[in-house]
């Protein structure tokens, strides 16, 4: 068995990796040293999540290389410029099946697969492996600027507080409140929140968390949100170790049952379009809300990277998406000469 098979056989695994691993994607074939690499992730202790993104990512390349029939010590400037024309196409193939994808990746999946592909390469010479090419060679595209797409915040407290109206199920009710609550009170990614057990609650509002990259940090509970999250779990009369835990469904039986990622993510949609927001709402947009809103209020970006467990403070002023109000407010408090002259 290869590495990438056994990679992709890990329990640990995404659902979405299992996925591809039952619909018996073909090993790479022109991808020098492929196996090692793998095994250099596996072994310096990347997580699953990040080595099946990799894994994902390079068969781009690997589509690539197999249709020209080449390998890396073939690349060439040329080829990087035409491979990366491959990416931004409409007839590129999908990583998976190998179809044509007939979708145009977004700069940022672009730019996800360039970094992975870097990495390999970077790999390649720490080998000593005669690569013609090098990793900065691999330049990353220009990313789209979308304009911020955060409700306002009153939008933002009806959404959360919706389930307490729209939810008939009284336990229900409670639990996807608390959710949302702890979602918006913390910041942290959906993952993380739906990763959480019960004894990583201990009463003082703060959490220990471990977050993408197997980065660790503390994140706080509002009192508030402490409040519905207590009301939850007066519900509960199970010994699961989950913090939230689903009360229906195929999994019901299923000792380490949790919450999915697609149920809640299907319930923040559906209360959105209830409330009539006509802003796309995600549990991410609780992320940027908490991250923009306490920004507004003058928190600062150096606490708030922290918080959101961003390596880059880049990352979290590029995060931070300041409304249209606060913009407008800003200008008429700090303009030079916003005031009438009498001259």
């Amino acid at each position: 068995m290869s590495i990438i098979n056994l990679i992709l056989s890990m329990d640990s695994l995404s659902p979405e990796a299992l996925n591809l691993k039952n619909n018996q994607v073909n090993n790479y074939s022109n991808l020098d040293l492929i196996d090692d690499f793998f095994l250099f992730l596996q072994t310096n202790n990347y997580s699953p999540e990040t080595i099946y993104n990799y894994k994902k990512d390079l068969l781009h390349f690997d589509n690539f290389f197999k249709s020209r029939n080449i390998h890396i010590k073939d690349m060439n400037k040329r080829l990087i410029f035409e491979f990366k024309a491959y990416l931004s196409s409409d007839e590129r193939q999908t990583a998976t099946t190998h179809q044509q994808s007939g979708i145009r990746l977004s700069s940022g999946s672009i730019n996800r697969c360039l970094s992975a592909i870097r990495a390999y390469i970077l790999f390649l010479i720490d080998q000593e492996y005669d690569c013609p090419v090098v990793p900065d060679q691999f330049k990353m595209v220009k990313r789209e600027r979308p304009h911020p797409n955060i409700a306002e915040l009153n939008e933002l407290i009806s959404l959360i507080e919706s389930p307490s109206t729209l939810e008939k199920d009284p336990e229900i009710s409670s639990r996807n409140r608390a959710m949302l609550e702890i979602l918006f009170a913390t910041g942290m990614r959906i993952s993380e929140l739906l990763n959480l057990n019960r004894r990583d609650i201990d009463g003082s509002g703060r959490i220990f968390i471990t977050g993408k990259g197997r980065k660790q940090r503390f994140v706080y509970l509002t009192e508030r949100a402490q409040v519905y999250l207590e009301k939850y779990l007066d519900f509960r009369r199970d010994t699961q170790q989950a913090l939230f835990v689903p009360t229906k469904g195929k999994n019901i039986t299923k000792s380490q049952r949790r919450i999915s990622t697609n149920y809640l993510q299907e319930r923040i949609k559906r209360y959105r379009e209830k409330l009539r927001i006509n802003i796309p709402t995600s549990a991410h947009s609780l992320r940027h809300g908490f991250a923009t809103y306490l920004a507004e209020e003058g928190a600062s970006p150096a606490a708030i990277q922290i918080l959101l467990g961003h390596e880059s403070l880049n990352t979290t002023t590029r995060y931070i998406n300041a409304s249209d109000k606060f913009a407008q407010e800003t200008h008429r408090k700090f303009h030079p000469l916003s005031e009438v002259s009498d001259k």
